[in-house]
């Protein structure tokens, strides 16, 4: 049945999106909120599962190409678990530190990790986007994002 590497990935993506969904349906409601906090969760679990609908059912045959390229280099690997290192950081200090500090600092931080060397525009890049995401989820939809240590 599960012929093709994309046929695969799609019922491992397709379960994480009904898992997913299932915890986005327990998370608790709010009176005073315009759009609740289970808005997004819900939006972004039903779109992971029609992406894996769609990626079962796509009749591309994987090349000989395509299959170099799922190799994965002792370096990269790596990096990738030096990013995941900088994600379990974020997570676990973000209640501590707060939503900007810490999303500022993530983004900044992994940049400069991966090799983006204009730290000036990094910099800004950093700093205004945790300042739109801050300001469009706490006053614009109404949903509080941790605070941390800053006092708004």
């Amino acid at each position: 049945m599960l012929k093709r590497i994309n046929q695969k990935i799609a019922v491992i993506l397709a379960s994480f999106a009904g898992v997913y969904l299932i915890l986005s349906y327990s998370l608790p409601k709010y009176q005073n909120a315009i759009i609740d906090a289970d808005v997004v969760p819900k939006g972004l679990g039903f779109l992971l599962l029609f992406f894996a609908v769609l990626l079962f059912f796509d009749k591309k045959e994987e090349t000989e190409a395509e299959k170099q390229k799922r190799t994965l280099s002792k370096s990269n690997f790596l990096i990738l678990l030096a990013v995941l290192a900088f994600i379990l950081i974020y997570i676990s200090l973000l209640e501590i530190l707060g939503f900007l500090i810490m999303t500022t600092l993530f983004i900044f931080g992994c940049s400069l990790f991966l090799g983006y060397k204009k730290h000036f525009a990094n910099g800004i890049v950093s700093v205004v986007f945790s300042v739109a995401i801050y300001g469009l989820f706490n006053y614009l939809l109404r949903i509080n994002l941790p605070a941390g240590i800053i006092p708004f």
